[in-house]
């Protein structure tokens, strides 16, 4: 079991396969993905051997994610051996959605358990003017699709944003009222390059949990593999509602996630300073020392990001990571 030196279990890893997204979110990538670093991604192996050092060390939950994970050719060949390696229990999926209407079959019959699609309005115009794309229809499809076949977990993800989509929160709440699907609003996060963006569209997710709670949602206490989203539920909805605040108090204390980057760096934290490098050992498909070394870097894991204080560290945009 990986474990920090603050008493915190690590069961759920975020995998980054790609940093490259085709989309241009515009508190994201408001000019587009600028290919101006290191693109020597993982391959199939050195995410085989990545995954397979996770499992031994007790890892149950893995997350693929870009960049748009769906860029990748071989994405269905991942998918597939991280649900057929022992210990894996969840095979989730974070993407834009722009081929999932067409892939989404071939995804799910190659075990995916957990899809996340970002959708940040439901208004086809509002989402073009924050995407830069006009695949609303096409996702909406999707996401239909993906509920009919069966996907165990269907969340939709959408970042609060002051001057774009905040007052769009009676229209999901109505849209989720008969539909088995959880729409979670994501605080918008200061990185490297969104400073003056944060400062005009940051809304608090205290706001929308407040609102929450005066008309009858109920909190729902957290699984053990669950991600850092606070979900409620309504005695008059089939849908749920999470909030994801890194900005709320005591955020980190109940962290239990690791990312490790397209490249093949660990990251503790989607602000830390710099990443670890595992690359050696699984470029030499060393199951063994990557395990040990994940092991030693889980000593300098901090308590907490300090994202109040402005430090974002090495994240300069959110497709470095995936979130």
């Amino acid at each position: 079991m990986l474990q920090d030196n603050f008493g915190r279990r690590f069961e759920y890893l975020r995998l980054s396969v790609t940093d490259v997204c085709n989309f241009k979110c515009n508190y994201c990538l408001p000019d587009g993905y600028d290919c101006n670093s290191d693109r020597d991604f993982m391959s199939f192996d050195e995410i085989k051997t990545l995954v397979s050092a996770f499992a031994l060390l007790g890892m149950k939950k893995i997350r693929i994610t870009g960049g748009e994970p769906g860029l990748r050719k071989d994405l269905v060949d991942i998918i597939r051996m991280c649900r057929q390696t022992p210990g894996i229990e969840q095979v989730g999926l974070t993407t834009n959605g722009f081929n999932l209407e067409r892939n989404i079959e071939k995804w799910r019959d190659a075990g995916l358990t957990n899809l996340n699609v970002s959708l940040d309005s439901l208004d086809p115009r509002m989402f073009h003017a924050i995407t830069g794309h006009e695949k609303f229809e096409s996702i909406m499809r999707g996401i239909d699709k993906a509920v009919a076949l069966g996907i165990k977990s269907v969340k939709l993800n959408a970042v609060l944003l002051k001057t774009f989509n905040r007052d769009q929160l009676g229209t999901y709440l109505n849209w989720i009222a008969d539909k088995s699907i959880t729409v979670r609003f994501i605080e918008l996060m200061e990185t490297g390059d969104n400073q003056q963006f944060f400062k005009e569209n940051h809304v608090s997710g205290q706001e929308i949990q407040q609102h929450l709670e005066a008309n009858g949602w109920q909190a729902i206490e957290r699984g053990t593999l669950a991600g850092p989203a606070k979900e409620y539920r309504h005695p008059n909805s089939q849908g749920k509602i999470g909030l994801i605040m890194p900005y709320s108090k005591d955020f980190c204390k109940s962290c239990n996630r690791l990312r490790v980057s397209a490249t093949g760096k660990l990251h503790l934290c989607l602000f830390a300073e710099q990443g670890i490098d595992l690359r050696q050992g699984l470029s030499e498909g060393n199951i063994g020392q990557t395990c040990s070394a994940l092991t030693q870097a889980m000593q300098s894991k901090v308590a907490s990001h300090e994202l109040q204080q402005h430090l974002t560290g090495s994240t300069k945009h959110l497709a470095m990571l995936g979130g």
